[in-house]
């Protein structure tokens, strides 16, 4: 009589014919980051209505005035860059009016612009054309017209492209949604590993993921670079490739803060390389959190560089409480990063390696909900910062936009704790009872004990539908 061969491992049984959890448990996830994905997107681009704005100017836009005025100055809600050619007036017949030379008439809070006219000029209709670049690094223009002595016909050509436009324009915001979604996805990767799962370093998905985040982070970042010059001074992608124009663009605030990201892209290329290379290599317990430290403080000042490029360059350089706007706008990126990213981790992992240890998942769910925190509380205090007032969260449409927010993040994070509580549930049930997951007693250790030194007990009529202990007693009767 030969002995029974061990019993293998119960695989996990469908709940409610459903399929086994750690598919159920992936799908769940997977559904709760393509929402967080949309949230993701929708904050990102309404960012965009909170730009500077032209509120006066002198002459006013349809004003008739009765003698030729010396100066058309402009004033704009906050800070901005304008050239020499970005204010332009034009003489009914479409001359040029203006000698070309922009005067900064900025005083304290006051952020005004204006160019000399040149004496003699004609009655008629004068069309007045200007450019900007925002303090949050978005271009803007406009026209306005205004008449000495009577209005009249007018001969002069506006640009068919404005600023932000066209082609150039798509790809520009299609690079800057890639390198958001690079850098939260190789940020937050890379968190999840060094904190969270360590053993993710050797899980070839998981290096996969991070790699593909650094690779479209860069990648974007270089592409924002070269556009940079034709996005914002109504260019066409043939302008990308203009050394000149590049020289100028790295001459500006966002210039300087893209070509500083790009450094610190390739830093993080060194770090990925690191992480992924001698920190997945196997080692003792003592010896891997020792050479964690090493990645860990290289991915924190990067992380919170790369991040800073974005806030001394965009809205939260400007407005009001600068100072605590931009560290905390930091900690907004690095919020969105550390879930969303470690997010997008973790449905690899759970997709592709369904071995992922229950304690990597709770130190997950630990450091979301520490993210989400902080998301929502530096989140609440930019949109404050934006609105001003109460009353314009309902009278302006950015108002209204920050109110559509507010409902998405709640129906988000119900949707997050439901999922959470279905996932507890799943990954109780896949464990069964009195197996060798369980901690029950292993049936090497029954077959051992004296009453079961004969022939193996048939299965239990309730276990006689399970395929997996069917075939064993079957080859345990085979053997016999």
């Amino acid at each position: 009589m030969t002995a029974p061969s061990p019993r293998p491992r119960a695989a996990a049984r469908p709940v409610c014919g459903r399929p086994p959890a750690r598919w159920t448990t992936a799908h769940r996830v997977l559904a709760l980051l393509l929402s967080a994905a949309a949230l993701l997107g929708t904050v990102l681009s309404g960012a965009a209505s909170a730009h500077s704005v032209l509120t006066g100017s002198d002459p006013a836009d349809g004003a008739v005035v009765a003698t030729a005025p010396h100066r058309v100055t402009l004033t704009f809600s906050e800070r901005v860059a304008l050239g020499d050619d970005d204010v332009r007036v034009l003489e009914p017949s479409g001359r040029r009016a203006d000698g070309g030379e922009l005067r900064d008439l900025c005083s304290g809070s006051v952020v005004r612009y204006g160019v000399d006219l040149r004496d003699g000029l004609p009655e008629g209709t004068y069309t007045v054309a200007w450019r900007a670049v925002s303090a949050d690094g978005h271009p803007i223009s406009g026209a306005f017209t205004f008449s000495i002595g009577e209005p009249s016909g007018t001969k002069a050509v506006l640009p068919r492209q404005e600023p932000g436009g066209g082609l150039v324009g798509l790809l520009y915001d299609a690079g800057r949604y890639v390198s958001y979604g690079g850098f939260v996805v190789m940020a937050g990767g890379s968190a999840f590993v060094l904190v969270c799962w360590p053993r993710g370093a050797s899980v070839r998905p998981v290096r996969r993921l991070v790699a593909c985040g650094w690779v479209a982070f860069t990648g974007a970042t270089l592409a924002l670079l070269v556009l940079r010059g034709p996005y914002t001074g109504a260019g066409g992608p043939a302008d990308a490739l203009d050394a000149g124009v590049l020289r100028e663009v790295l001459g500006t605030a966002a210039g300087a803060a893209l070509a500083s990201r790009l450094l610190l892209a390739g830093v993080a290329g060194l770090l990925v390389a690191m992480l992924f290379g001698p920190y997945a290599r196997p080692a003792e317990p003592g010896a891997r959190r020792g050479r964690t430290y090493g990645p860990a403080a290289g991915w924190a000042v990067v992380a919170v560089g790369t991040a800073g490029t974005w806030a001394l360059s965009e809205h939260a350089s400007t407005g009001v409480q600068t100072g605590l706007a931009v560290p905390l706008d930091v900690l907004h990126l690095l919020a969105v990063a550390g879930w969303l990213g470690g997010l997008a981790t973790l449905v690899v992992a759970l997709y592709r390696e369904p071995s992922v240890e229950r304690d990597a998942v709770g130190r997950y769910s630990r450091l979301a909900a520490g993210c989400v925190a902080v998301l929502v509380a530096t989140g609440l205090y930019q949109s404050w910062r934006q609105v001003g007032t109460w009353t314009a969260l309902t009278g302006t449409a950015y108002g209204r936009l920050l109110l559509v927010k507010v409902v998405l993040v709640a129906v988000l994070l119900g949707v997050g704790r439901m999922s959470r509580r279905r996932t507890r549930r799943l990954a109780e049930t896949a464990v069964l009872p009195g197996s060798a997951e369980d901690g029950g007693p292993r049936r090497e250790d029954a077959d051992a004990s004296p009453g079961n030194a004969a022939d193996p007990v048939p299965a239990a009529p309730g276990n006689a539908a399970d395929p997996v202990r069917a075939a064993q007693l079957a080859r345990q009767r085979a053997a016999v």
